[in-house]
């Protein structure tokens, strides 16, 4: 087997969790063969945003097809 991982960035204005929940559903809907997601970093947009944007960047890895 060989995997790939790619970095994603969820946003949501309402937690961590939701920005986290964000790049995972995505992951989901749009790749296949998902194996694990990592969440690797945490922060918060206040510059743009006229409230706080929750974001989480994971990483994900999914099995290249043969």
């Amino acid at each position: 087997m060989v995997f790939k991982k790619i970095t994603l960035i969820g946003t949501s204005p309402e937690s961590f969790d939701a920005a986290a929940d964000d790049a995972i559903d995505r992951a989901e809907a749009t790749l296949q063969n998902v194996h694990w997601i990592e969440v690797d970093e945490l922060g918060v947009e206040l510059a743009s945003t006229d409230d706080r944007e929750y974001q989480a960047e994971v990483t994900v890895a999914f099995e290249l097809e043969e």
